[in-house]
């Protein structure tokens, strides 16, 4: 054994082999109709990984995957991960300009694609002209068949993983651009072995782990792939994600675990089909991305029982700063985001990086084997990013008596109207107590007079008919009048980003279009 690993604890492609040869014919995943074994798994990943290498892809190779659901997604993804390239995800329903950024500020030179997509593919080689080849899932008149291609191979009988750098990049996931840009966050080895570990210590899976994915495999859901399988279990993919559809699959499938965010949980307590639904078999709900509204949360947990862990984190330091445990979620605590996890150091700071006052609000800051290595090719924005020796993540907290921060938002989110800060997170949380809203969202908007107004787009109920004057009452009787929203505008629906965050940026450009000044 090499000195240098004399003290270098395993990294993902060690944990991906570990997992996958440790269960034979214990099913580990049911996706598109097709039950998949450990055995089968295994087999298709070794398969994958030498047809990979076969072509020229290795170590360090920029390779993205862009696919509907499907077992093959899988293997490419584990096949990226046993020959150490270095992946980015894309988000099926993302935009041919969106896609087109991510691929050539990555510096992808592999795109493995589904088929199905052959037209939006063809249309993206043409706007990304660093994109050096294309590998498709199945039959293509545009690509090289990497399924058929790894057919043809024989599988090893156990995976041995490669040995990689624990500082080099492992993966390059990209910030949700809700206040500019998205700018591509440098994830390590080391960071990703890190999370993987920190969710097996911290997070409450069950014993018997049936987890239902309705997020794309190629995009978010990756992140449950490690410890999952790590601890054997097994899951089911949806093709994607509709609150009736969830429902269904929770009662056929006897779903112990599933991770949803916000919005998705609002439109699963208010489908039809879940008051008939029998949903005794969820052990663990997993939420995060966006803050929850407390009088919705109440609801989940009055229906599905004490059954909500939530995450706190972001790409920089991805998913678990901290946690609301299960036992945690009482209602003096629902607006929490719980306490940062001992496995990284958390504080709240003031502008000079200095802790603030008990009960002040201050910005969470964090360091750790946890936090990203940088962002790509933007060294000022690292800096800005990492100044002081703290990653800042724009989010604003408040710590209560008990150590439980609350978060009451992000520092680009806030709202000055005449001359007071707003927090659009706190107005929210009064609003959706109201039996008639669904969701709301809050943003500030230009004003002659204040600079800045406070303006709710909010979501009805299903039938609800919702008196606004009422709703700023509301506000208003709760916060004080400079909360108050000044307008509210009422939608079908909140726009999202792709990992499920409210996308603010595309709320206020209708509003900020054509203004002089602008609001990121």
């Amino acid at each position: 054994m090499s000195t240098s690993l004399l003290h270098a604890p395993p990294l993902m492609p060690e944990l991906l082999a570990t997992a996958l040869n440790r269960y034979d014919d214990r099913p580990a995943v049911l996706v598109d109709g097709q039950t998949v074994t450990y055995r089968g798994y295994r087999e298709a990943v070794s398969r994958w990984s030498q047809a990979y290498r076969s072509i020229g892809i290795g170590s360090g190779d920029g390779i993205s995957i862009l696919a509907r659901n499907r077992p093959e997604v899988l293997f490419a993804t584990g096949a990226s991960t046993m020959v150490g390239a270095r992946g980015t995800p894309l988000h099926p329903l993302g935009s041919l300009d969106d896609h087109a950024y991510v691929l050539e500020n990555a510096d992808i030179h592999t795109l493995v694609f589904d088929p199905a997509l052959e037209e939006h593919v063809a249309a993206l080689k043409e706007k990304a002209p660093g994109l050096e080849r294309l590998l498709s899932l199945g039959p293509s008149s545009i690509a090289e068949n990497i399924a058929d291609l790894a057919a043809g191979f024989t599988p090893e009988e156990r995976l041995v993983a490669p040995v990689v750098d624990a500082e080099a990049v492992s993966s390059m996931s990209f910030t949700g651009g809700t206040t500019g840009r998205p700018k591509g966050v440098l994830i390590s080895y080391r960071g990703g072995a890190e999370l993987t570990r920190i969710q097996m210590a911290e997070w409450q899976f069950p014993e018997d782990i049936r987890f239902l994915i309705a997020a794309p495999l190629s995009h978010a859901a990756g992140a449950f792939t490690l410890p999952v399988l790590l601890a054997g279990g097994s899951f089911v993919v949806l093709p994607g994600f509709t609150p009736g559809g969830w429902i269904k699959a929770v009662e056929e499938h006897r779903i112990t675990s599933t991770m949803i965010v916000p919005a998705m949980l609002y439109a699963i307590l208010d489908h039809p089909d879940l008051a008939g639904a029998d949903v005794s078999s969820l052990e663990t709900v997993f939420y995060g991305a966006s803050a929850a509204s407390p009088a919705r949360l109440a609801q989940a947990i009055e229906r599905f029982g004490p059954v909500f862990f939530q995450f706190y984190g972001q790409n920089e330091a991805p998913m678990t700063i901290t946690v609301l445990r299960k036992e945690e979620h009482t209602p003096d605590k629902l607006a929490t985001c719980g306490r940062p996890v001992p496995w990284v150091r958390a504080a709240l700071l003031d502008e000079n990086c200095e802790p603030v006052a008990p009960g002040e609000p201050g910005e969470i800051c964090v360091q750790g084997a946890l936090v990203m290595n940088g962002y790509n090719k933007l060294p000022d924005e690292t800096a800005e990013a990492f100044r002081g020796g703290w990653l800042h993540t724009g989010d604003v907290a408040r710590e209560d008596a008990d150590g439980y921060w609350t978060i009451v938002d992000r520092t680009k989110d806030m709202i000055v109207s005449g001359g007071f800060n707003v927090f659009p997170r706190e107005v929210e949380d009064v609003l959706t107590t109201h039996p008639d809203v669904s969701a709301a969202a809050v943003i500030g908007v230009p004003d002659e007079k204040w600079g800045e107004a406070v303006k709710a787009v909010v979501v009805p109920r299903p039938g609800a008919t919702i008196d606004e004057a009422a709703l700023i009452a509301l506000v208003r009787e709760a916060k004080g009048p400079i909360h108050a929203p000044k307008s509210i505008d009422l939608a079908e629906s909140i726009p999202l980003t792709p990992v499920g965050k409210a996308d603010k940026k595309a709320l206020r450009e209708k509003y900020w279009a054509g203004s002089a000044r602008r609001v990121g």
